[in-house]
Protein backbone atom coordinates (compact mmCIF):
# COMPACT_ATOMS: atom_id res chain seq x y z
CA UNK A 1 0.00 0.00 0.00
CA UNK A 2 3.10 2.75 -0.94
CA UNK A 3 0.48 4.61 -2.76
CA UNK A 4 -2.17 5.24 -0.12
CA UNK A 5 -1.38 7.66 2.68
CA UNK A 6 -2.08 7.71 5.69
CA UNK A 7 -3.93 10.55 7.55
CA UNK A 8 -4.68 11.50 10.99
CA UNK A 9 -8.29 13.23 11.23
CA UNK A 10 -11.47 13.21 12.97
CA UNK A 11 -13.86 10.60 12.70
CA UNK A 12 -16.53 10.00 14.33
CA UNK A 13 -16.69 6.55 16.12
CA UNK A 14 -20.16 4.77 16.25
CA UNK A 15 -21.98 3.41 18.57
CA UNK A 16 -22.08 -0.85 17.70
CA UNK A 17 -23.58 -1.44 20.94
CA UNK A 18 -23.72 -3.93 23.76
CA UNK A 19 -24.68 -7.78 23.78
CA UNK A 20 -28.12 -8.11 25.32
CA UNK A 21 -28.13 -11.88 24.57
CA UNK A 22 -24.96 -14.08 25.80
CA UNK A 23 -24.15 -17.32 23.90
CA UNK A 24 -23.95 -20.63 25.32
CA UNK A 25 -22.28 -23.66 24.03
CA UNK A 26 -24.74 -26.17 23.86
CA UNK A 27 -23.65 -30.21 25.32
CA UNK A 28 -23.84 -32.15 21.99
CA UNK A 29 -21.27 -29.39 21.18
CA UNK A 30 -18.80 -30.80 24.55
CA UNK A 31 -19.85 -34.39 23.44
CA UNK A 32 -18.38 -33.65 19.44
CA UNK A 33 -15.21 -32.34 21.36
CA UNK A 34 -14.55 -35.43 23.52
CA UNK A 35 -15.39 -37.68 20.33
CA UNK A 36 -12.88 -35.73 18.38
CA UNK A 37 -10.14 -35.92 20.97
CA UNK A 38 -11.14 -39.90 21.00
CA UNK A 39 -10.54 -40.27 17.34
CA UNK A 40 -7.38 -38.17 17.52
CA UNK A 41 -5.70 -39.82 20.56
CA UNK A 42 -6.26 -43.35 18.71
CA UNK A 43 -4.68 -41.95 15.84
CA UNK A 44 -1.98 -41.04 17.94
CA UNK A 45 -1.48 -44.88 19.51
CA UNK A 46 -2.68 -43.81 22.62
CA UNK A 47 -4.70 -46.19 24.67
CA UNK A 48 -6.31 -42.66 26.89
CA UNK A 49 -5.84 -39.25 27.43
CA UNK A 50 -5.93 -37.49 31.19
CA UNK A 51 -6.30 -33.53 30.86
CA UNK A 52 -4.84 -31.45 33.85
CA UNK A 53 -5.98 -28.02 34.67
CA UNK A 54 -5.78 -25.55 37.54
CA UNK A 55 -6.59 -21.83 38.02
CA UNK A 56 -4.36 -20.59 35.44
CA UNK A 57 -4.10 -23.62 33.09
CA UNK A 58 -7.61 -24.38 32.92
CA UNK A 59 -8.59 -23.87 28.94
CA UNK A 60 -8.44 -27.87 27.99
CA UNK A 61 -10.55 -28.72 30.35
CA UNK A 62 -12.83 -26.02 29.77
CA UNK A 63 -12.71 -26.62 26.27
CA UNK A 64 -13.84 -30.31 27.03
CA UNK A 65 -16.33 -29.76 29.54
CA UNK A 66 -17.33 -25.96 30.43
CA UNK A 67 -15.37 -26.54 33.72
CA UNK A 68 -12.52 -24.67 34.50
CA UNK A 69 -11.28 -25.13 38.46
CA UNK A 70 -11.57 -21.61 40.59
CA UNK A 71 -9.16 -22.73 43.30
CA UNK A 72 -7.71 -26.32 42.80
CA UNK A 73 -6.24 -28.85 40.67
CA UNK A 74 -8.11 -31.37 38.56
CA UNK A 75 -7.68 -34.19 35.87
CA UNK A 76 -9.96 -34.98 33.11
CA UNK A 77 -9.76 -38.90 32.87
CA UNK A 78 -10.91 -39.78 29.24
CA UNK A 79 -10.61 -43.27 28.16
CA UNK A 80 -12.47 -45.48 24.96
CA UNK A 81 -15.40 -46.86 27.44
CA UNK A 82 -17.96 -44.56 29.52
CA UNK A 83 -18.09 -41.39 30.59
CA UNK A 84 -14.84 -39.17 31.35
CA UNK A 85 -14.18 -39.16 35.01
CA UNK A 86 -13.25 -35.64 36.54
CA UNK A 87 -11.19 -35.70 39.78
CA UNK A 88 -11.95 -32.61 41.61
CA UNK A 89 -10.67 -30.93 45.15
CA UNK A 90 -13.61 -29.98 48.17
CA UNK A 91 -14.50 -26.73 46.55
CA UNK A 92 -14.74 -27.92 43.10
CA UNK A 93 -17.15 -30.63 43.41
CA UNK A 94 -19.85 -28.12 43.86
CA UNK A 95 -18.85 -26.08 40.98
CA UNK A 96 -18.42 -28.87 38.58
CA UNK A 97 -21.94 -29.00 37.94
CA UNK A 98 -21.32 -26.57 35.80
CA UNK A 99 -20.50 -29.12 32.88
CA UNK A 100 -23.48 -29.86 31.01
CA UNK A 101 -21.54 -33.05 30.51
CA UNK A 102 -21.72 -35.96 31.37
CA UNK A 103 -18.63 -36.93 33.81
CA UNK A 104 -17.90 -39.18 36.66
CA UNK A 105 -16.95 -36.04 39.48
CA UNK A 106 -14.42 -37.95 41.95
CA UNK A 107 -13.48 -35.82 45.00
CA UNK A 108 -9.82 -36.33 45.22
CA UNK A 109 -8.79 -34.37 48.11
CA UNK A 110 -5.60 -33.90 46.87
CA UNK A 111 -6.40 -31.18 45.05
CA UNK A 112 -7.79 -29.36 47.49
CA UNK A 113 -5.99 -26.55 49.29
CA UNK A 114 -3.22 -26.91 52.06
CA UNK A 115 -4.90 -27.29 55.57
CA UNK A 116 -8.41 -28.57 54.76
CA UNK A 117 -9.70 -31.86 55.09
CA UNK A 118 -7.23 -33.76 52.84
CA UNK A 119 -7.70 -37.52 54.11
CA UNK A 120 -10.99 -39.45 53.08
CA UNK A 121 -10.27 -39.95 49.22
CA UNK A 122 -8.67 -43.07 47.97
CA UNK A 123 -5.07 -42.70 46.82
CA UNK A 124 -4.65 -41.31 43.28
CA UNK A 125 -3.84 -44.93 41.80
CA UNK A 126 -6.82 -46.13 42.67
CA UNK A 127 -8.96 -43.12 41.28
CA UNK A 128 -7.26 -43.59 37.79
CA UNK A 129 -7.89 -47.35 38.09
CA UNK A 130 -11.61 -47.07 38.70
CA UNK A 131 -11.73 -43.96 35.77
CA UNK A 132 -10.48 -46.92 33.20
CA UNK A 133 -6.31 -46.38 33.69
CA UNK A 134 -4.59 -49.84 33.05
CA UNK A 135 -1.48 -51.53 33.25
CA UNK A 136 0.73 -51.26 30.03
CA UNK A 137 -1.43 -48.35 28.11
CA UNK A 138 -0.33 -45.86 26.38
CA UNK A 139 -1.88 -42.35 27.79
CA UNK A 140 -1.57 -38.68 25.96
CA UNK A 141 -1.65 -36.37 28.18
CA UNK A 142 -2.10 -32.27 27.92
CA UNK A 143 -1.42 -29.27 30.30
CA UNK A 144 -0.80 -26.00 29.29
CA UNK A 145 2.11 -26.26 27.07
CA UNK A 146 4.01 -28.85 24.45
CA UNK A 147 7.69 -28.38 23.07
CA UNK A 148 9.38 -28.86 19.66
CA UNK A 149 12.26 -30.71 18.57
CA UNK A 150 14.32 -27.11 18.74
CA UNK A 151 13.59 -27.45 22.52
CA UNK A 152 14.50 -31.16 22.88
CA UNK A 153 15.32 -33.88 20.95
CA UNK A 154 12.76 -35.98 23.23
CA UNK A 155 9.52 -33.55 23.06
CA UNK A 156 7.05 -36.69 23.86
CA UNK A 157 8.63 -36.82 27.17
CA UNK A 158 8.81 -33.55 28.16
CA UNK A 159 5.87 -33.58 30.49
CA UNK A 160 4.80 -30.57 32.27
CA UNK A 161 1.86 -31.61 34.26
CA UNK A 162 2.34 -31.80 37.56
CA UNK A 163 5.09 -34.90 38.97
CA UNK A 164 3.28 -37.12 41.37
CA UNK A 165 0.26 -37.37 38.77
CA UNK A 166 3.04 -38.71 36.00
CA UNK A 167 4.82 -40.80 38.69
CA UNK A 168 1.43 -42.47 39.75
CA UNK A 169 1.12 -43.50 36.08
CA UNK A 170 4.21 -44.61 35.72
CA UNK A 171 3.62 -46.82 39.15
CA UNK A 172 0.66 -48.26 37.06
CA UNK A 173 2.85 -49.44 34.55
CA UNK A 174 2.10 -46.71 32.25
CA UNK A 175 3.69 -45.15 29.16
CA UNK A 176 2.90 -40.90 29.27
CA UNK A 177 3.70 -38.73 27.24
CA UNK A 178 2.82 -35.07 26.28
CA UNK A 179 0.13 -34.42 23.91
CA UNK A 180 -0.67 -31.16 24.48
CA UNK A 181 -0.40 -30.48 20.81
CA UNK A 182 -3.61 -32.40 20.03
CA UNK A 183 -5.32 -29.52 21.52
CA UNK A 184 -3.20 -26.42 20.85
CA UNK A 185 -1.32 -26.95 17.49
CA UNK A 186 -1.30 -23.56 15.34
CA UNK A 187 -3.42 -25.17 13.13
CA UNK A 188 -3.89 -29.30 13.75
CA UNK A 189 -5.22 -28.30 17.11
CA UNK A 190 -8.52 -29.10 18.30
CA UNK A 191 -8.87 -25.73 19.91
CA UNK A 192 -7.32 -23.69 17.02
CA UNK A 193 -10.72 -23.90 15.02
CA UNK A 194 -14.51 -23.22 16.29
CA UNK A 195 -17.80 -23.76 16.27
CA UNK A 196 -20.22 -20.68 15.77
CA UNK A 197 -21.46 -21.28 19.30
CA UNK A 198 -17.71 -20.64 20.78
CA UNK A 199 -16.95 -17.98 17.96
CA UNK A 200 -20.36 -15.72 19.13
CA UNK A 201 -19.10 -16.39 22.99
CA UNK A 202 -15.79 -15.24 21.67
CA UNK A 203 -17.11 -11.97 19.96
CA UNK A 204 -20.06 -11.35 22.96
CA UNK A 205 -16.53 -11.20 25.43
CA UNK A 206 -14.68 -9.22 22.73
CA UNK A 207 -17.44 -6.53 22.41
CA UNK A 208 -17.40 -6.36 26.47
CA UNK A 209 -13.63 -5.91 26.65
CA UNK A 210 -13.31 -3.87 23.70
CA UNK A 211 -15.97 -1.03 25.29
CA UNK A 212 -13.94 -1.13 28.68
CA UNK A 213 -10.92 0.17 26.60
CA UNK A 214 -13.35 2.35 24.58
CA UNK A 215 -14.69 3.96 27.63
CA UNK A 216 -11.41 4.72 29.05
CA UNK A 217 -10.06 6.34 25.75
CA UNK A 218 -12.95 8.50 25.92
CA UNK A 219 -13.47 9.70 29.41
CA UNK A 220 -9.40 9.89 30.56
CA UNK A 221 -8.18 13.08 32.71
CA UNK A 222 -5.04 14.11 33.40
CA UNK A 223 -4.85 13.60 37.54
CA UNK A 224 -6.38 10.37 37.39
CA UNK A 225 -4.61 7.82 39.27
CA UNK A 226 -4.21 4.31 37.82
CA UNK A 227 -6.95 2.52 39.62
CA UNK A 228 -9.42 5.50 38.86
CA UNK A 229 -8.48 5.07 35.04
CA UNK A 230 -9.25 1.22 35.37
CA UNK A 231 -12.32 1.82 36.89
CA UNK A 232 -13.28 3.66 33.52
CA UNK A 233 -13.63 0.40 32.24
CA UNK A 234 -16.47 -0.64 34.14
CA UNK A 235 -15.54 -4.82 34.29
CA UNK A 236 -18.63 -6.60 34.68
CA UNK A 237 -17.53 -9.79 36.01
CA UNK A 238 -16.77 -11.65 32.73
CA UNK A 239 -13.74 -13.81 34.04
CA UNK A 240 -10.49 -12.05 32.63
CA UNK A 241 -7.85 -13.62 29.75
CA UNK A 242 -5.30 -11.16 31.23
CA UNK A 243 -4.96 -9.40 33.97
CA UNK A 244 -6.27 -6.09 33.41
CA UNK A 245 -3.22 -3.14 32.48
CA UNK A 246 -3.38 0.40 32.88
CA UNK A 247 0.24 2.26 32.71
CA UNK A 248 1.24 5.57 32.77
CA UNK A 249 4.71 7.29 33.11
CA UNK A 250 8.03 5.06 33.78
CA UNK A 251 5.02 2.38 34.89
CA UNK A 252 4.47 1.48 31.50
CA UNK A 253 8.08 -0.35 31.00
CA UNK A 254 6.71 -2.71 33.51
CA UNK A 255 4.14 -4.00 30.70
CA UNK A 256 1.69 -6.16 31.52
CA UNK A 257 1.20 -5.47 34.95
CA UNK A 258 -1.59 -3.78 36.20
CA UNK A 259 -2.73 -0.49 38.06
CA UNK A 260 -1.06 1.65 40.99
CA UNK A 261 -1.72 4.64 42.57
CA UNK A 262 0.15 6.28 40.42
CA UNK A 263 -1.31 9.53 38.90
CA UNK A 264 -0.76 9.98 35.06
CA UNK A 265 -0.05 13.49 33.62
CA UNK A 266 -0.03 15.61 30.31
CA UNK A 267 3.16 14.27 28.08
CA UNK A 268 3.51 10.49 29.62
CA UNK A 269 3.14 7.33 27.19
CA UNK A 270 -0.19 5.16 28.07
CA UNK A 271 -0.93 1.64 27.87
CA UNK A 272 -4.36 -0.17 28.43
CA UNK A 273 -5.43 -3.68 27.86
CA UNK A 274 -9.02 -5.24 29.03
CA UNK A 275 -9.52 -9.05 28.01
CA UNK A 276 -12.73 -11.58 28.87
CA UNK A 277 -12.05 -15.37 28.29
CA UNK A 278 -11.98 -15.29 24.51
CA UNK A 279 -10.90 -11.64 23.75
CA UNK A 280 -8.09 -8.82 24.48
CA UNK A 281 -8.39 -5.55 23.49
CA UNK A 282 -5.21 -2.90 24.30
CA UNK A 283 -4.09 0.22 22.66
CA UNK A 284 -0.92 2.59 23.53
CA UNK A 285 -0.36 6.24 23.16
CA UNK A 286 0.30 9.15 24.70
CA UNK A 287 -1.50 11.41 27.20
CA UNK A 288 -1.52 14.59 25.21
CA UNK A 289 -4.42 16.75 22.97
CA UNK A 290 -1.34 17.03 20.01
CA UNK A 291 2.34 16.03 18.88
CA UNK A 292 2.59 19.70 20.88
CA UNK A 293 2.33 18.83 24.08
CA UNK A 294 5.06 15.77 23.63
CA UNK A 295 8.41 16.45 24.70
CA UNK A 296 10.72 18.07 22.04
CA UNK A 297 12.61 15.11 20.96
CA UNK A 298 9.52 13.30 20.01
CA UNK A 299 7.21 15.66 18.39
CA UNK A 300 7.73 13.49 14.99
CA UNK A 301 6.24 10.49 17.03
CA UNK A 302 3.28 10.27 14.83
CA UNK A 303 5.27 10.22 11.68
CA UNK A 304 8.31 8.45 13.26
CA UNK A 305 6.29 5.27 15.02
CA UNK A 306 2.34 5.97 14.40
CA UNK A 307 1.82 5.74 10.99
CA UNK A 308 4.06 2.58 9.71
CA UNK A 309 3.11 0.92 12.70
CA UNK A 310 -0.69 2.10 11.47
CA UNK A 311 0.87 0.88 7.81
CA UNK A 312 1.74 -2.48 9.25
CA UNK A 313 -2.10 -2.85 10.52
CA UNK A 314 -3.88 -1.99 8.28
CA UNK A 315 -1.59 -4.42 6.09
CA UNK A 316 -2.70 -7.12 8.23
CA UNK A 317 -6.04 -6.57 8.06
CA UNK A 318 -6.10 -6.44 4.42
CA UNK A 319 -3.87 -9.74 3.82
CA UNK A 320 -5.34 -12.02 6.52
CA UNK A 321 -7.54 -14.85 5.13
CA UNK A 322 -8.24 -18.36 4.45
CA UNK A 323 -5.90 -19.86 3.21
CA UNK A 324 -2.87 -16.91 3.61
CA UNK A 325 0.11 -18.51 4.98
CA UNK A 326 1.42 -17.30 8.27
CA UNK A 327 4.92 -16.08 6.59
CA UNK A 328 2.59 -13.54 4.15
CA UNK A 329 1.23 -12.30 7.03
CA UNK A 330 4.31 -11.54 8.38
CA UNK A 331 6.28 -10.47 5.96
CA UNK A 332 3.15 -7.61 5.15
CA UNK A 333 3.90 -6.53 8.40
CA UNK A 334 7.51 -6.63 8.87
CA UNK A 335 7.88 -4.74 5.76
CA UNK A 336 6.48 -1.44 7.70
CA UNK A 337 7.93 -2.31 11.29
CA UNK A 338 10.94 -4.50 10.21
CA UNK A 339 13.17 -2.46 11.17
CA UNK A 340 15.44 -2.61 14.60
CA UNK A 341 13.71 0.33 15.86
CA UNK A 342 10.45 -0.49 16.23
CA UNK A 343 11.73 -3.20 17.96
CA UNK A 344 8.84 -5.75 16.95
CA UNK A 345 9.83 -9.41 18.07
CA UNK A 346 7.29 -11.57 19.10
CA UNK A 347 4.38 -13.11 16.73
CA UNK A 348 2.74 -10.04 14.62
CA UNK A 349 -0.78 -12.32 15.35
CA UNK A 350 -1.75 -15.57 17.26
CA UNK A 351 -4.64 -17.49 18.26
CA UNK A 352 -7.10 -16.33 20.84
CA UNK A 353 -9.57 -18.61 22.82
CA UNK A 354 -10.15 -18.98 26.63
CA UNK A 355 -6.92 -18.36 26.98
CA UNK A 356 -5.65 -14.85 25.86
CA UNK A 357 -2.79 -16.74 23.60
CA UNK A 358 -3.04 -20.40 22.71
CA UNK A 359 -0.02 -20.48 19.59
CA UNK A 360 0.62 -18.87 16.44
CA UNK A 361 0.48 -19.95 12.64
CA UNK A 362 2.27 -16.28 12.27
CA UNK A 363 5.46 -16.33 12.09
CA UNK A 364 8.88 -15.81 9.61
CA UNK A 365 8.51 -18.52 6.93
CA UNK A 366 5.78 -20.19 8.49
CA UNK A 367 3.94 -22.76 5.89
CA UNK A 368 0.82 -22.90 7.84
CA UNK A 369 -2.52 -21.66 6.29
CA UNK A 370 -4.88 -19.81 8.26
CA UNK A 371 -8.86 -21.10 8.19
CA UNK A 372 -12.41 -20.95 8.63
CA UNK A 373 -13.08 -20.99 12.43
CA UNK A 374 -9.63 -19.31 13.61
CA UNK A 375 -10.31 -16.13 16.01
CA UNK A 376 -6.81 -14.39 15.96
CA UNK A 377 -5.49 -11.74 17.59
CA UNK A 378 -3.88 -8.87 15.60
CA UNK A 379 -0.98 -8.06 17.55
CA UNK A 380 1.60 -6.50 16.41
CA UNK A 381 3.79 -4.51 19.75
CA UNK A 382 6.18 -1.86 19.19
CA UNK A 383 8.94 -2.01 21.90
CA UNK A 384 11.19 1.00 20.97
CA UNK A 385 13.10 0.95 23.92
CA UNK A 386 13.04 4.72 23.35
CA UNK A 387 10.96 7.96 24.69
CA UNK A 388 9.06 6.86 21.17
CA UNK A 389 7.58 4.48 23.44
CA UNK A 390 5.07 2.10 21.82
CA UNK A 391 1.80 1.94 19.65
CA UNK A 392 -0.72 -0.76 19.67
CA UNK A 393 -3.90 -1.73 18.39
CA UNK A 394 -4.61 -4.98 19.88
CA UNK A 395 -8.07 -6.42 18.77
CA UNK A 396 -9.63 -9.85 17.75
CA UNK A 397 -11.24 -11.36 14.64
CA UNK A 398 -12.22 -14.53 13.48
CA UNK A 399 -12.11 -16.04 9.70
CA UNK A 400 -15.43 -18.00 8.65
CA UNK A 401 -15.91 -19.06 5.04
CA UNK A 402 -19.13 -18.52 3.48
CA UNK A 403 -21.15 -21.05 5.05
CA UNK A 404 -19.95 -20.40 8.58
CA UNK A 405 -20.87 -16.31 7.84
CA UNK A 406 -24.32 -17.86 7.17
CA UNK A 407 -24.55 -19.89 10.48
CA UNK A 408 -23.39 -17.38 12.22
CA UNK A 409 -26.06 -14.90 10.75
CA UNK A 410 -29.10 -16.87 11.21
CA UNK A 411 -28.08 -18.05 14.77
CA UNK A 412 -26.73 -14.82 16.19
CA UNK A 413 -28.39 -11.90 14.55
CA UNK A 414 -27.23 -9.52 17.15
CA UNK A 415 -24.01 -10.07 17.26
CA UNK A 416 -23.69 -10.49 13.20
CA UNK A 417 -25.53 -6.72 12.98
CA UNK A 418 -22.78 -5.77 15.31
CA UNK A 419 -20.08 -7.16 12.71
CA UNK A 420 -21.24 -6.18 10.05
CA UNK A 421 -21.29 -2.41 11.32
CA UNK A 422 -17.85 -2.59 12.18
CA UNK A 423 -16.47 -3.79 8.84
CA UNK A 424 -18.42 -0.96 7.16
CA UNK A 425 -16.85 1.11 9.44
CA UNK A 426 -13.69 -0.15 8.82
CA UNK A 427 -14.11 0.27 4.73
CA UNK A 428 -16.16 2.95 4.43
CA UNK A 429 -14.27 5.41 7.29
CA UNK A 430 -11.12 4.20 7.88
CA UNK A 431 -10.17 2.55 4.27
CA UNK A 432 -9.46 -0.55 5.75
CA UNK A 433 -10.23 -3.21 2.43
CA UNK A 434 -11.02 -5.84 3.92
CA UNK A 435 -12.21 -10.10 2.77
CA UNK A 436 -15.65 -10.90 3.07
CA UNK A 437 -14.49 -14.11 5.86
CA UNK A 438 -12.74 -11.60 8.19
CA UNK A 439 -15.25 -10.58 11.01
CA UNK A 440 -14.00 -7.73 13.78
CA UNK A 441 -15.34 -8.68 17.32
CA UNK A 442 -14.14 -5.32 18.52
CA UNK A 443 -15.65 -1.79 19.21
CA UNK A 444 -12.54 -0.26 18.81
CA UNK A 445 -12.45 -2.02 15.26
CA UNK A 446 -8.93 -0.66 13.98
CA UNK A 447 -9.28 2.99 16.16
CA UNK A 448 -5.66 4.38 17.14
CA UNK A 449 -5.75 7.65 18.54
CA UNK A 450 -1.93 8.34 18.98
CA UNK A 451 -3.19 11.25 21.43
CA UNK A 452 -5.23 9.88 24.10
CA UNK A 453 -7.09 13.85 25.10
CA UNK A 454 -8.36 13.93 21.62
CA UNK A 455 -9.72 10.63 21.26
CA UNK A 456 -11.54 11.62 17.75
CA UNK A 457 -8.05 12.10 16.00
CA UNK A 458 -7.30 9.05 14.57
CA UNK A 459 -5.04 7.20 11.80
CA UNK A 460 -7.21 6.11 8.69
CA UNK A 461 -5.78 5.70 4.96
CA UNK A 462 -6.66 8.52 2.93
CA UNK A 463 -9.90 8.00 0.60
Amino acid sequence: MPDRRIVLAEVELPSFGLPTVEPQIPAKVYAARLEALRQRYRARGYDAFVVYGDREHFANVAYLTGYDPRFEETLLIITDEGVPSLLVGNEGMGYSAISPVPLRRVLYQTFSLISQPRHTSPPLRTLLAAAGIKGGMKIGTAGWKYFTPQETDTPASWLEIPAFIVETLRTLGCVVENGTDLFMHPTEGLRAVNEVDQLAVFEFAATYASQGVRNLLFNLQPGLTEYECARLMQMNGLPISLYPVVLSGERTALAPGGPSSRKIAVGEPMLAALGYWGSNTARAGFLVESEAQLPLAIRDYVGRLAVPYFRAAVAWYERIGIGVRGGELYDAVHEYVGAPFFGVSLNPGHLIHLDEWVSSPIYKGSPERLCSGMALQVDIIPATGTPYFSSNVEDGIALAAENLRAEFARKYPEAWARIQARRQFMENVLGIRIKPEVLPFSNLPAYLPPFWLAPRQVLRVAL
